[in-house]
């Protein structure tokens, strides 16, 4: 018998991190059935055995490295990417504020099917290689011998019962394939030819396909069927079942099954995983272990198994102590919750003494902070006033971005309004000012224009139905920048007769009013992906998702497949539709382009996103012992997984080097 979470325990006991965890016994894996067709496996370097599962290993708990990794690891040359080889050990401390963002350490894992490398081109991480048919059949192939967390062989059966006992199972999916996976309207064909290679196949292209899979968000094609059978009506004795579902105090096994299929989440330490940390802390309430996985699939150049850093504890702290604790020197590496305000603090902490290092990344969203009037807001009076062009026009135009820009930033920001960065191919300045620049006379006449020049004696304008002009903008209540940057809009907005009333709220909350028509303006980040190339999918520029705040109903029809929400019925918003169902067809990259860049007009034009301004330096702070954390780098959800494109498992604390703790 294995016994994976206990031995986890044993080995953070011995670190004095944490008391005994519950253990679940797991059967021992049935041998994987052999690739027929491969090359001979690589000539690896001397294997050195973690000192970490070093006790186990020798008690024979656990096989050693040169039966836990596979039989083709990931090699990674450090230094041919500018990097030192590093050694294992030591436990590094960083900092969430809500107990539910245990699941970051899937994103700063980052151990994905495919991924993006240092250069953001899709490589193989998990897989083997990944073939790409004219972007219709998609071949990936697994690596012979990769396990795991548990030790269970990861082969093409754990797809397979992805596709077949979960995605088609109506109780588990009631809605079907996720979009991702169609195309064209139509599901994909999947086959497993052997336990090593899986394909998925469609009538028309899913070019999409490769990046949904590289994403921050892994979308989880696969699941580890060997423990998620025992929770399958398809699979599981009904007597037991109907005993786990009492234990667990629900009313079916559907919610049994999706309350415990939670890989995103990473808050259940009995599911495997396959990222470089396995959970190792059942509900967190004010921190979350990690412990490194004894069966992770990268190894570098010099034989040590991946990652280096054997513990992650995560602090769930109140978002305002974040930079408190910071400059206390009680995380070892923070980005979230840290904003520009709080560089001045933090530079002045590291030159009192700090043990840490504070880098200024780069920003990767297409806007630092950008507000979304929402067409499908439930009030059809002001439905019909924020749908006006014109108005939203004229609030874009009332706004000052460059006292924002120097009273937030000291002029760091770069002002204009949300569409790509300049790193982009499809950077124009012209969509960056448009709309843009303080004009206060020009939004007055737009106003005027659009039928609202009546006033109260105070000088705010009256609605068509006489209500005053009070935009009620709902904010997650999270980034302090937020708030500061709105006050300078209300008195701006003041100027051309219009009040700004903001409502802090929680981010969760938040979120369902605007998807359910209740919140009339909000305010968020832009595009997570400010830097698109001629192969990203241009989706998110076109009414396809709900998260996009300015168009909900019309995000949820298209999800949906019409089922929900509403269809766009405004002329460029279905043009910007046209142009995303066109760039899925075409493998022209002119074409391509061409769409993207009339895509990206459209948006500066109608102004469905009001960008205050973009590439606000992200502060990074690094404990002075932690190496291979890049100087100067990107920080961005998608592409990049915040630390997880710089591949947080190549991470190491250097012995000599004084370490806080």
């Amino acid at each position: 018998m294995r016994e994976l979470p206990r031995l986890i325990c044993a080995a953070l006991l011995g670190l004095g991190l944490t008391g005994p965890l519950s253990a679940q016994e797991i059967k021992a894996p049935e041998p994987a059935a052999q690739v027929p067709v491969l090359p001979p496996p690589p000539a690896l370097p001397p294997l050195q055995e973690s000192t970490f599962w070093k006790a186990e290993v020798e008690r024979g708990d656990l096989p050693p490295v040169a039966e836990r990794i596979p039989q083709y690891p990931l090699i990674v040359d450090l230094q041919a990417k500018g990097r030192l080889p590093g050694v294992e050990g030591g436990t590094l401390r960083t900092l969430v504020y809500r107990s539910k963002d245990v699941r970051q350490m899937v994103v700063y894992g980052y151990a994905r099917l495919v991924g993006y490398d240092e250069n953001y081109d899709i490589v193989p991480d998990i897989l083997l290689d990944f073939e790409n048919e004219a972007n219709r059949r998609f071949t990936m192939r697994l690596r012979p011998g990769h396990r795991w967390s548990d030790g269970a062989p990861f082969t093409s059966a754990d797809f397979e019962y992805y596709w077949k006992h979960v995605v088609q199972n109506p109780e588990l999916t009631p809605g079907g394939p996720s979009e991702l996976l169609m195309a064209g309207g139509l599901p994909p064909r999947v086959s497993f030819p052997d336990a090593h290679t899986v394909i998925y196949e469609w009538d028309h292209p899913n070019p999409q396909f490769p990046a949904a899979l590289a994403q921050a968000n892994d979308p989880f094609i696969y699941r580890p069927a060997h423990y998620l059978r025992q929770y399958h009506a398809d699979f599981a004795d009904p007597a037991s079942l109907e005993e786990k579902m009492r234990e667990r105090r629900v009313r079916s096994w559907a919610a049994l099954h999706n309350r415990l299929d939670n890989m995103y989440h990473f808050d259940n330490p009995e599911l495997p995983t396959l990222q470089p940390w396995m959970s190792a802390s059942p509900n967190p309430t004010t921190r979350a272990l990690f412990a490194r996985n004894p069966y992770y699939h990268r190894i570098d150049s010099y034989g040590v198994q991946l990652p280096y850093i054997d513990v992650v504890e995560m602090g769930i702290v109140a978002p305002g102590l974040v930079a408190a604790k910071t400059n206390a020197g009680e995380t070892d590496l923070q980005a979230r919750g840290l904003d520009f305000r709080d560089v001045a603090i933090l530079k002045k902490g590291e030159m009192d003494g700090g043990d840490y290092v504070t880098h200024l990344w780069a920003n990767g969203t297409a806007s630092q902070i950008a507000i979304y009037l929402n067409l499908n807001f439930n009030d059809d009076v002001w439905r019909g006033v924020l749908r006006d062009v014109r108005v939203r026009r004229a609030l874009s135009l009332a706004i000052d971005r460059r006292m924002i820009n120097r009273a937030l930033y000291f002029g760091l920001g770069k002002e204009g309004g949300m569409t790509v960065l300049s790193r982009s191919p499809f950077f124009d300045p012209k969509n960056l000012v448009k709309w843009a620049i303080h004009d206060p006379a020009l939004a007055n006449q737009l106003l005027d224009e659009a039928g609202l020049s009546a006033r109260r004696p105070d000088g705010i304008r009256l609605l068509p139905d006489g209500r005053p002009m009070e935009v009620v903008i709902e904010t997650a209540g999270e980034r302090q920048e937020v708030e500061n940057a709105l006050q300078i809009i209300v008195d701006t907005w003041r100027d051309v007769g219009v009040k700004l009333v903001m409502r802090p709220l929680d981010r969760d909350i938040l979120r369902n009013r605007v998807y359910t028509g209740v919140t009339m303006a909000s305010v968020w980040f832009g595009w997570d992906n400010g830097i698109p190339g001629v192969d990203t999918a241009p989706d998110y520029l076109a009414p396809r998702e709900q998260e996009f705040m300015a168009w909900p109903k019309w995000g949820q029809h298209f999800q949906t497949r019409g089922a929900a929400g509403e269809a766009p019925d405004m002329a460029p918003a279905q043009r910007l539709m046209e142009l995303a169902a066109a760039w899925e067809v075409t493998t022209d990259r002119d074409e391509r382009a061409a769409i993207w860049r009339e895509m990206l007009a459209i948006h500066a034009d109608q102004v469905y996103g009001i960008g205050i301004l973009s590439e606000a330096p992200q502060p990074v702070v690094v404990n002075k012992a932690i190496r291979n954390v890049p100087e100067q780098a990107t920080w961005a959800w998608d592409p990049g997984a915040h630390f997880g494109v710089h591949r947080m498992d190549e991470f190491w604390f250097d012995p000599a080097a004084k370490v806080s703790q």
